[in-house]
């Protein structure tokens, strides 16, 4: 069994706009998605990896915001070896594996897996590994198959059906050249991995000095500058999966992600649901012999300290936080429910995230829609918003810290 590290790449602050209002208040990478942050989720299926010990998180958040999730984790995974590496600016997804890579090579691992951290799939690791002892290539990257009409959101595949070598790669072509796209989730011959990091940098000097306005980004990026290069050599070859997968790009895409998560308990993290039981709440198993409790619809996620009334219908596809109270007569679905807020009698939340402390009064409605490719469909409240009684939102987004007194609709409030 070959020897194996991992690499998390987790990004930093940016001024991208497409997970707020939920990044003001938390790195999405640590945003929670069925009850845990969404980099735990790659950490428990690395777990399983044998002969994989150690998982680097490389990214430029300040080490104040990433390392107690790091001492948490240490304790949830002790197989685990699990550093932060903090690059000084934003280098890349390759300009930051070839900066540490000496701590990355350090042991000598014949393999290196590297995934973004904002994708949510049942991670085929073990199959990878296995295809990617087939060949001799530098790498291997998992592909997945989407509507031919979003192929040019992603890093776009040819795969030769033969071989299952990468023939071509770009990054979000104008026109769709395969239904294959990128997953993001990748593994590498390490003796290989940081020549071709190193190529790539050299072939793009090269060209800034030819033409000094062609490359004037210093960041090296994994996918345009190593991997688009590598596939017109034949060295790159892609597995083909069909496992379930989600890429969190923006707020509303974590919504079908929490479902995935959910769905994958029972057989990936029974542990979980145990600890945290969705029929055992805040009160004491007498209290339940007497009464029928809450409604659940599986699959959910109930923090053990919430407080759910009796007459409450939850689920499916429902992950509520810690000190969160939901009333008599509420109904939740398809929703994330973050902490110590706070649904009052007969409110509604469907297809919607509701950030930290927020309150939802009597007959008030929060409520969005499928969503439907990238098309921003459901309801989001950022932190502290209250929602007044027998108001009705409905695929809004709305920002923290706002006392909503009238009904809205398809809007973002400020």
């Amino acid at each position: 069994m070959p020897t194996s590290k991992a690499v998390l790449l987790i990004g930093g602050p940016s001024k991208g706009t497409r997970f707020r209002p939920l990044s003001l208040d938390v790195p999405k990478p640590l945003f929670s998605v069925g009850g845990r942050p969404i980099i735990w989720h790659s950490l428990v299926a690395l777990s399983h990896v044998e002969g994989l010990n150690e998982v680097l998180l490389v990214g430029f958040y300040d080490e104040s915001v990433i390392n107690p999730f790091v001492k948490e984790a240490a304790r949830d995974f002790p197989n685990l070896n699990i550093r932060y590496l903090r690059e000084f600016q934003s280098l890349g997804t390759a300009g930051g594996l070839y900066h540490y890579r000496d701590i990355i090579s350090k042991g000598n691992p014949d393999q290196i897996f590297v995934l973004h951290s904002d994708i949510v799939c049942g991670w085929p690791l073990a199959e990878l590994q296995k295809f990617h002892g087939t060949h001799r290539g530098v790498g291997t990257v998992m592909a997945v198959k989407v509507p031919r009409e979003e192929v040019t959101k992603f890093g776009c595949i040819v795969i030769d059906p033969q071989t299952s070598q990468a023939r071509h790669y770009v990054e979000k072509p104008e026109e769709p050249l395969s239904d294959s796209v990128n997953a993001g989730l990748y593994l590498f011959d390490a003796a290989l991995l940081f020549s071709s990091i190193r190529d790539a940098m050299e072939a793009k000097v090269a060209r800034s000095a030819e033409d000094p306005e062609s490359s004037s980004d210093e960041q090296l990026r994994l996918e345009q500058d190593v991997l688009s290069p590598l596939a017109s050599t034949g060295k790159l070859y892609a597995y083909q999966t069909t496992s379930p997968w989600v890429q969190i790009k923006s707020a509303a895409s974590a919504i079908p992600a929490n479902a995935l998560i959910l769905a994958s308990y029972k057989t990936t993290n029974p542990s979980l649901l145990r600890r945290r039981s969705p029929t055992i709440l805040a009160k004491s198993r007498a209290d339940y012999s007497k009464k029928k409790g809450p409604e659940i619809v599986e699959p959910c996620f109930i923090h053990e300290d919430a407080q759910i009334d009796d007459t409450a219908k939850i689920g499916p596809n429902v992950s509520i936080g810690s000190g969160v109270k939901i009333g008599y007569g509420c109904r939740v679905k398809e929703s994330i429910i973050l902490d110590d807020t706070t649904l009052d009698k007969n409110s509604c939340v469907l297809y919607s995230i509701i950030g930290e402390n927020c309150k939802i009064a009597p007959w008030a409605r929060v409520e969005g829609a499928p969503l439907v490719g990238d098309k921003q469909s459901i309801a989001i409240l950022g932190k502290d918003v209250s929602v007044l009684k027998e108001v009705h939102i409905r695929s809004c987004i709305v920002l923290p810290s706002k006392n909503l007194s009238r009904s809205a609709k398809n809007e973002v409030l400020l």
